[in-house]
């Protein structure tokens, strides 16, 4: 029988889950917005950026030590991956792009199970997030509450970035029509680079963030990658609102027929997915662009 305190918690975990695919599927769906490539190495960039936060973490006991080393990281590695491999497939068919970052997300996979193998890793929990919360009808794990707001001000600071600042206004405009700002003189392949690295270090931060919740494995990003492009599908590609609600639509879903029965869960999600695209092809908050 489903008690009332059980639905909340399984929606409290919906929020936590929705907030991380938010963060995600952000900066996958301006990637691909932007650049117009899809990138199917994105959930191993969630992985690597659990791994580097763990590594950090083993060396420096801090963990927010290991946040920064493991966003930045990732950060690094989608910067060099747009400048020695992605850019040359800009004006390659879809069919070359989605290739060229499979094999380049099995490739980091099989590299991290080389190194760590496939056991398991642990990262702890700060000591301040630690334990559980007594929020009056329930108790709730201090850092499933934490990661919701440790994620809304990471997804403040893309909002900022996106909306506030040169560089967001010229991937907006990238967004909309990526010739007219090449035809204004703007460097776009800098700004395609930078925008790489944003999206990659999105997915990190999110990977080592999650690392308390889920034991780190080689293979995590895999589920988590397919969450995504649901999430992004939902929300509308190319729109970072849609992204966080995609995500926390997403989320809900998820957890929430987890709790009658969890081989239910990616059903639900994908016909959810099935009827946003009948009702409106391009995403609840998407627009027609680019093709």
């Amino acid at each position: 029988m489903i008690s009332w305190p059980n639905l909340v918690s399984q929606l409290f975990n919906g929020l936590a889950l929705g907030a991380l695919l938010a963060l995600i599927s952000s900066g996958l769906t301006i990637i691909y917005g932007t650049l117009g490539v899809l990138n199917l190495a994105h959930g191993a960039m969630f992985m690597i950026g659990g791994y580097a936060g763990f590594v950090a973490y083993q060396y420096t006991e801090s963990f927010i030590l290991a946040v920064i080393a493991g966003s930045l990281f990732v950060m690094l590695l989608g910067v060099v991956m747009e400048r020695v491999i992605i850019r040359h497939f800009y004006h390659r068919p879809h069919e070359d792009q989605l290739l060229v970052t499979f094999g380049l997300g099995i490739c980091f996979v099989e590299l991290v199970r080389l190194i760590f193998s496939s056991q398991s890793q642990l990262v702890p929990p700060p000591a301040l997030f630690q334990g559980i919360t007594n929020l009056g009808f329930m108790f709730y794990p201090t850092y499933r509450l934490a990661v919701v707001g440790i994620v809304a001000v990471a997804l403040g600071a893309l909002f900022i970035i996106l909306y506030r600042t040169r560089l967001g206004m010229i991937v907006r405009a990238g967004i909309e029509d990526s010739v007219m700002v090449d035809s204004l003189g703007i460097n776009v392949y800098r700004v395609f680079m930078v925008v790489f690295g944003i999206g990659a270090m999105a997915a990190g931060f999110a990977g080592i963030v999650n690392a308390p919740v889920v034991s780190l494995t080689p293979g995590i990003g895999d589920d988590i990658l397919v969450q995504t492009f649901v999430v992004v599908v939902i929300g509308g590609v190319g729109s970072f609102p849609g992204a966080i609600l995609g995500g926390l639509i997403a989320g809900e879903i998820i957890s929430v027929t987890s709790m009658f029965n969890p081989g239910y869960a990616y059903v639900m999600l994908f016909a959810a997915m099935t009827l946003v695209l009948v009702v409106r092809p391009h995403g609840l908050l998407g627009t027609k662009g680019r093709e």
